[in-house]
Order: structure tokens, then sequence, then C-alpha cells
């Protein structure tokens, strides 16, 4: 496996595959495609921009002439689809985005790998097209989909589009589900590095309603070992679920960084939940481990002690982040301004 297309790989997860691709193999060239938005940042990617076997590509995978272009001109052994509006509460505010990505690019990109006839493609999802867990259980690849917000609704449609595509065209895709990533280079509008950087600043934390949603946690570099093991060793037409073991409730969260930030828990503020908020995800990974011989290695203790030290190194990457229109959505979101 020589040359891998990337979609969407100046984001948290797509810039992680990257790196680590590059330092793991010597024979790898990795093109990146992403359409740089908000999320997208070509500074994740800073310490390998004039990596003799890295390309950069700016596009949309809505696209369908370019993609058609980029394909048609350059062989690739395999696509990895990391391109994607990512955040539910982004969603709740306007599905459109969402829909056109996930949904149309990704019909876009099988299309265009389908005349290419690239021979090995991966769809990148997520454990909320499952929908939601009560207190026991636990996500399988058998799990029927039963997505509950826009975004998950629409990764859940690219999943099925994935799939069939490989029931019609014998299109050699692989599907890989994961739970909540963290670790660096994560865009602050998800809990962990939004929690981290406030708490950093001192300013207030928004808990969701009583805080007890529950969600399973994997650092993002055991993700993408797992999205590695699957595109080199798995089986076409499967789907593979990666998690951490490790299940906390938000509430359980915040006060763990509290303590660790040594921050007082007068910088919670409760905020009314989000609609439709799903209660639990876990995941059972143990197709992966079995037949891809993967399993997390990262500790949450130890994942989430070097996120925070990352965050607090990184002051600069963070306020260059959190400014313009981020500020506005956090506005909107949650009612209240960042200092």
């Amino acid at each position: 496996m020589q040359r891998i297309l990337v979609t969407g790989g100046c984001g948290f997860i797509g810039s992680e595959f990257i790196r680590r691709q590059l330092a793991t193999y010597d024979d790898v060239t990795i093109v990146n495609l992403d359409a740089l938005t908000y999320a997208g940042n070509v500074e994740n990617l800073a310490e390998i921009e004039r990596h003799a076997r890295y390309e950069f590509h700016k596009g949309d995978i809505a696209d369908r002439d370019l993609v058609m272009r980029l394909l048609a001109g350059n062989p690739f052994d395999a696509v990895v689809n990391f391109a994607a509006e990512s955040h539910v509460d982004r969603s709740l505010l306007d599905s459109g985005p969402f829909v056109r990505t996930n949904v149309v690019g990704t019909q876009v990109l099988l299309d265009a790998c389908r005349e290419a006839k690239v021979p090995r493609y991966v769809q990148v999802s997520t454990d909320e097209v499952y929908g939601s867990l009560g207190p026991t259980g636990l996500f399988t690849e058998e799990t029927p989909l039963a997505p509950n917000s826009p975004y998950s609704a629409s990764k859940a449609a690219a999943d099925m589009l994935v799939h069939a595509y490989h029931h019609s065209f014998h299109f050699p895709a692989i599907i890989t589900r994961c739970s909540n990533n963290y670790g660096p280079y994560q865009f602050p509008e998800k809990l962990l590095p939004l929690f981290i950087t406030n708490l950093l600043a001192n300013e207030q934390v928004p808990v969701y309603g009583s805080g007890q949603n529950v969600r399973d946690w994997i650092h993002v570099s055991d993700h993408c070992r797992g999205i590695d093991a699957a595109l080199r060793r798995g089986k076409v037409g499967e789907v593979y679920n990666f998690g951490g073991r490790c299940e906390k409730t938000n509430l359980e969260i915040t006060h763990l960084l509290l303590e660790l930030l040594e921050k007082p828990k007068t910088l919670i503020r409760y905020v009314a939940d989000r609609p439709g908020h799903d209660l639990r995800y876990a995941i059972d990974c143990s197709k992966a481990e079995r037949e891809l011989g993967w399993n997390p290695e990262v500790t949450f203790s130890e994942g989430l002690r070097s996120t925070i030290d990352w965050y607090r190194a990184n002051s600069g990457w963070v306020s260059r982040v959190k400014s313009g229109e981020y500020r506005r959505y956090y506005t909107e979101q949650y009612g209240a301004r960042l200092t």
C-alpha cells in the first residue's frame, strides 16, 4: 500500500492518522484533500507540511468535478474518508452542511472511487449511528442503526450508502465506527478540549442537563491504530467498532478535570440539555480485537493528563482557534460569552 488519499486530513482525527502513517511506514505517500472548514486546520499538520511523501489539496468532497479529476489523475491504493461535519450541537442549529458533506460528499467520493477502480476504501464513522443505550448493554457491529440527531442521521445515511455500494457493485469498502475521541489538536467545541481550555482560562464550563449522559472514551492514537488495522487487515464489506472500554458520565469528567487542574466547583455552569440528547454510548470492540489484532493501549488517566499538558503547552494554537466564528457559535449555543 503506497499511495493513500485521506479526505478531511486537516481535522483532529485525520491529522493524527496522517502523522502516524508517515511515521510508521516508509513506503506510504499521503495525499490530503480537505475543504478547510472551521474545524479543518492546516496548522495541525505543520510538522509534516514539507514532508517528501505528503501532498495537500484544498477541496470539497462534494465537488464532483474536483474529486473526479483528483482520482482520475492519481492512482491510489486506498482512500480513507474522514471528511465530515461532526458536531451534534451544530447539526441541531443547521443540518444542511451535514447532509451536503456527510451524505452527498460520501456519494460523490464513492462514485469517483468506483470509476477510478480504487482497490480499498475505508469509511470512518461513529457509534452515534446506533442511537442510545439504556443503563446496560453494548453496541456491536450487528446493532441496528437508529440515529437520533441530524449529525448521526447523516453519518448513518453515509454508512448505508457505503454498504449499498459494496452490496450492489462489490465495491471494496470497510466501515469503522468509534466511540468518543480525545487527544491533542481536537477542536474546542467538543467536551474535553472545551472544558480543558475554559478551565485553563478560569472560565466556566457548560454542563448539559444533570451531566449524567455516559460516553465511552478512546484516545485518538488508539482510534487511528484501529483504522490502520482495518485498512490493512480488515475484510471488505465488514464493519469494525473501536472503543476504549472507558465509560464516564459527563459530570464525572467535569469533576476529574476540576481536580487535575485544581479549579473550584463554582466553575461548573449547568445549561439546558440539548434536544434529544442520547443517554449512553458503549462499544463492544471484541471483533476488532479478535479479527484485527487491535486493542486500546492508552489508559484514560494517562491520555487525559497528556491531553491537558498538550493544551497547556499550545496556548497559541488554542487562542487562534477560539476566535472569530467560534466565539459567535459559543454564544449562540451556550448563552454566554467567552472572556
